[in-house]
């Protein structure tokens, strides 16, 4: 009974995955015909031509990347910072800031003042809206907080003999042993940063600093009169929104397998020790 509820789970998942893919392989005259939710009988490129051709695709390509990368990078950097001093119990306050910050994981400031906030520090249409108010995840720093205290003190003891300072300690100590959780809330940042929408919606007005996915909103919603009027004489629509579909999801799920396995180790330290 397991196996086919899991079964029915994963076709649930995997099918409206594939009939996207096929669809964007479908000429458009034959999408018409059948509604492209099966295998075509013909095969064409042209959507992801245009897609590719597409500037307003490429320039939010340009932007999520900018955003993915360098979001991505400051998330890990603020988490380290923010959960090495947590998890020494001889910090001063130790148990006010993790109050504090357990605080924030349950009470959210809302939408509007946190609009206030970025437009008080000029944040507005520029690609750091989309980057400066989720630098940190308290979830994840947690994560890693725990982790680091399941490091053997005799560790810091021994590096603290030969002279390392915490700085040093940090670096060449706690940073190497954390790889597998720092790929795996990396990954978790990462897909979120490509994912990003609400915030480009909120703060970006500018349409050259619209990140890929509310270009790709807009390319699903808009209509095509002159498609639907004459199929054989334009690139077909359908074709090209379920093209764009499939490549702006596809660079997260290339990303995936290269960090597998720091994936599933890194979520069995995060969960276990502690």
């Amino acid at each position: 009974m397991v196996n086919v509820l899991l079964g029915l789970v994963i076709v649930a998942a995997v099918l409206p995955l594939l009939v996207v893919v096929s669809a964007s392989f479908t000429p458009y005259s034959e999408i018409l015909s059948n509604g492209g939710y099966t295998l075509p009988t013909e095969f064409t490129l042209d959507g992801y031509r245009m897609v590719l051709a597409d500037s307003r695709l490429q320039q939010g390509f340009v932007v999520t990347t900018f955003v993915t990368v360098v979001g991505t990078a400051l998330n890990l950097v603020v988490s380290v910072l923010f959960a090495y001093p947590l998890s020494q119990h001889r910090l001063p306050g130790r148990r006010g800031i993790l109050f504090v910050a357990l605080l924030t994981t349950l009470f959210s400031a809302g939408i509007i003042p946190t609009y206030l906030v970025v437009k008080a520090t000029g944040l507005l249409d520029t690609v750091w809206a989309m980057i400066i108010p989720t630098t940190i995840s308290v979830f994840n720093v947690f994560i890693l907080k725990t982790f680091f205290e399941g490091i053997p003190g005799e560790l810091f003891e021994a590096a603290r003999i030969d002279g390392a300072g915490e700085l040093r300690l940090l670096l060449r100590i706690v940073v190497p042993l954390a790889v597998p959780v720092l790929m795996t809330i990396g990954l978790f940042y990462a897909v979120g940063h490509w994912n990003t929408f609400m915030a480009a919606v909120l703060y970006i007005r500018d349409a050259d600093l619209q990140p890929l996915q509310v270009v790709l909103r807009n390319l699903l919603t808009e209509v095509s009169s002159d498609a639907a009027a004459d199929p054989d004489a334009v690139v077909p629509t359908v074709t090209f929104r379920m093209s764009a579909v499939v490549l702006t999801a596809l660079p997260m799920i290339l990303l995936y397998p290269f960090i597998q396995k720091h994936f599933r180790h890194g979520v069995m330290l995060g969960s276990v020790k502690g």
